[in-house]
């Protein structure tokens, strides 16, 4: 093109010259590209949606904002690389990408970075489960959670749409995974820092720090890059259940150094120890017997323990907690939180310990116990257990007596307590006996009523006959409950009927009293003598006519049913006669 002469063409002096001519000189003015090829290119223009690039071809290419977010700082004038997707698409545009342009050198870089330990920008794209995604030279590396600061990061939002200094830790060529990290280059300061620091630690020496991480059993301080624990039982000298309730994150408190490991890595801290010990002040004209108010802030079944200040603490024992005399658990009494008056019952000073009691604020039931339940007295009682023996009632709290089962019924025979009655009723209960000393009392329930057995005494005497039901039967006989009342035993011989059949459970008949012991409350009876001695005595008067034919002696003409001992008895009472006695 040396030969073309300008400027007889601008002039317009120019031979004619052919089309293709011209087209040759221009397209010789412009550089050669290739599809699919890397090429550098000038930003010549840019706004929020696109960036326009000349890479000396007949038209500009466009690119897309979005593909230079890691370069917020990109401006016009600065040389890019690109990618030639394609030199013309349908509208005659030339179509170009940074991005691909990066990712074909990006590996290259990327791997060198690592070699050499260089620190690389990174734009974080977004969040991602357990870190963030970063853009480093078009390739979306993944930034762990743990990697972006050396303090644990509570809000990962605040990181998106930073650009960002890294270090590659890491990278996957088969999967092509890249990791990165923040926290590397901040480590590589404070590692100088924190060997200053630990260099001057000393046992005793107080620091101010900042609150790093609260956990369960304790708050993680940051000492200015060196981290220490202040355990959970260090945080007061009450009681805590919750760190949080005496410190907060990024808080500035000072601390106090308990105790580190050889290596210095693990580092004890105290905040309680920077304040006097409470039992230290405490009130000295505080003594045994004096009323103190606190909160219950732990409770088991042995007791609770009462902070009565922060840091000094009683137990209240539960056998302090109620003058009754059967323990229960403390949980019955109260409950954790539980504003409380106690009474101070032990108080150690040097060991710190103190035992306090709640039913000291009442009046000991049994110090007039023969006043308020003298022998005789009639009450109204709550049955609290049972045992095999008898029926434990509760008159009122910390007033405990025992119902033998031989005193619940004169009628009944009770096998078992609770056959009589049953666990939270009431019974009405009589006074028997009282023993102070042992804080026992024995009463009784049968003895509300009148003694039936003095009445069956009269009634059911030997020989008398009486209707009654066959109420229980057993393989030793049979029980009968008497129509005037009271119950009596018969045996299978005494159960026979008139026709020969035994007698039923339920059968209503007539028995006769064959004994009567008032003192073991027994009463045996029979059916089968009801019409056996009348048969017997048809049998007999016979031998009694007999009798009178042959004219036995007078001695030998006693009434029928005289016994040998009563004849004897006629015998003596005759020969006293005889001697004028």
């Amino acid at each position: 093109m040396q030969d073309f002469n300008w400027e007889e063409f601008e002039n317009g002096t120019i031979a004619k010259v052919s089309h293709e001519e011209l087209e040759k000189a221009y397209d010789e003015t412009l550089n050669k590209v290739a599809d699919h090829q890397v090429v550098d290119g000038k930003v010549i223009s840019i706004d929020k949606k696109e960036v326009i690039v000349n890479i000396g071809y007949k038209s500009d290419g466009v690119i897309a904002a979005s593909e230079f977010r890691y370069n917020p700082e990109l401006k016009v004038g600065d040389t890019v690389e690109v990618y030639v997707e394609n030199q013309e698409d349908k509208k005659g545009q030339l179509v170009l990408s940074h991005k691909k342009a990066r990712l074909s050198k990006s590996w290259d870089r990327v791997n060198a970075a690592l070699d050499n330990g260089e620190i690389v920008q990174g734009y974080i794209k977004c969040r991602t489960k357990g870190g963030m995604i970063v853009d480093v030279f078009g390739i979306e590396a993944f930034l762990p959670g743990s990697q972006i600061d050396v303090h644990p990061i509570r809000d990962y939002d605040v990181f998106v749409g930073k650009t960002m200094e890294f270090k590659i830790v890491k990278i996957n060529q088969e999967f092509r995974n890249v990791v990165v990290s923040h926290k590397a280059l901040i480590e590589a300061e404070l590692e100088a820092q924190k060997k200053e620091i630990i260099s001057k630690l000393e046992k005793g020496q107080i620091l101010e720090g900042t609150v790093k991480n609260i956990t369960s059993y304790g708050v993680f301080v940051d000492l200015g890059g060196v981290d220490g624990l202040v355990h959970i039982t260090d945080l007061s000298w009450g009681r805590v259940s919750d760190p949080h309730e005496v410190v907060a994150l990024d808080q500035k408190i000072n601390v106090v150094i308990l105790d580190f490991d050889d290596e210095k890595k693990r580092i004890a801290l105290g905040l309680k120890q920077l304040t006097p010990h409470p039992w230290d002040a405490l009130d000295a004209d505080l003594k045994v017997g004096d009323h103190v108010k606190g909160k219950v802030v732990v409770i088991a079944d042995y007791g609770a323990f009462v902070e009565i200040a922060p840091g000094v603490e009683g137990l209240i024992h539960v056998s302090e907690m109620s003058w009754s005399q059967h323990l229960r658990s403390a949980q019955e009494f109260m409950h954790v939180g539980d504003e409380v008056e106690a009474v101070i019952l032990t108080l150690d000073r040097d060991e710190r310990k103190m035992s306090l009691g709640i039913k000291q604020l009442k009046d000991d039931p049994w110090e007039d116990i023969e006043a308020k339940y003298p022998v005789g007295s009639k009450h109204t009682a709550k049955v609290r257990n049972f045992t095999n023996f008898g029926i434990f009632v509760e008159l009122e709290e910390g007033v405990d007596g025992l119902i033998h089962i031989s005193d619940l019924s004169w009628t009944k025979k009770v096998k078992h307590p609770s056959e009589f009655t049953q666990q939270g009723a009431e019974i009405e209960v009589i006074v028997l006996e009282i023993d102070k000393e042992n804080r026992r009392l024995s009463l009784g329930h049968k003895q509300l009523e009148e003694n039936p057995w003095d009445t069956y005494e009269t009634l059911y005497t030997p020989g008398s006959v009486h209707t009654g039901k066959i109420t229980e039967t057993m393989d030793k006989g049979a029980v009968i409950t008497l129509n005037e009342g009271g119950e009596g035993f018969a045996t299978p011989k005494h159960l026979v009927k008139e026709d020969g059949s035994q007698a039923q459970l339920g059968e209503e008949l007539e028995f006769k009293v064959i004994e009567f012991v008032k003192d073991t409350k027994r009463i045996i009876l029979s059916h089968s003598r009801t019409f056996e001695e009348g048969k017997e005595e048809k049998k007999a008067a016979p031998r009694k006519h007999a009798a009178k034919k042959e004219e036995a002696p007078a001695v030998n003409n006693v009434a029928a049913g005289t016994t040998l001992g009563d004849i004897d008895a006629l015998a003596e009472l005759k020969a006293k006669l005889d001697k004028g006695e």
